[in-house]
């Protein structure tokens, strides 16, 4: 049971760091810590609003996989992280244009609004799910994908550009390609044997 949790918590920990580096939701990060010059309100708002996102991504994807344990539905699960795969090759912009930044509230409402909903559809909340179904525990992949998004975002809001300029992103979105394609023929694996 331990060394279950303990997979579940380090693959969700390590997609989601790894699929973060260069993601549109860094990019807000290093921003809102450009315009607000507070990081530690920041960084909180960025925990809240990961908690609350990854925990019901991670429970859609638990309750769809528990409704749908079925062979095709595994293997769509296991489709979805090589489909991660591809996305996370593709270099995310931040779609918000420096003249039209505005914030009201303080810094860590500001964040927290912005995460929350910058958040929904992106590839790491999709990863989630997908963990979510894959691993059936909403509390460790939870909070597994919110270490892994502190992780990747912590540094940006202290460092900012400076981190851009000494990470190759896109090394960094190779590495998380590689780890949902892992993942994905892993499961893959796992569904042809259980089913031959």
């Amino acid at each position: 049971m331990i060394p279950s949790l303990l997979s579940a918590f380090f693959a969700s920990t390590s997609v989601v760091a790894l699929a973060e580096i260069g993601d549109k939701t860094m990019l807000l990060a290093i921003v809102l810590a450009a315009r607000l010059r507070a990081p530690w309100q920041i960084l909180a708002g960025i925990l809240v609003a990961t908690m609350a996102n990854h925990a019901l991504a991670a429970l859609v994807g638990q309750e769809v996989a528990g409704l749908l344990d079925a062979p095709w539905f595994r293997i769509a699960v296991a489709l979805g992280f090589i489909a991660m795969a591809a996305w996370t090759l593709v270099p995310d912009k931040l779609d918000d244009d420096e003249e039209g930044f505005k914030h009201r509230g303080g810094a860590f409402l500001t964040t927290l609004v912005s995460f929350f909903l910058v958040e929904m559809g992106d590839k790491t909340q999709i990863a989630t799910i997908a963990l979510g179904a894959q691993y059936h525990n909403v509390l460790v992949v939870a909070a597994g994908t919110t270490l892994g998004m502190m992780l990747a975002n912590g540094p940006a809001v202290f460092l900012g550009e400076e981190l851009v300029k000494r990470v190759s992103l896109n090394a960094t979105r190779m590495a998380a390609a590689l780890l949902f394609l892992v993942l994905g023929l892993w499961q893959l694996a796992q569904i042809l044997g259980w089913l031959g």
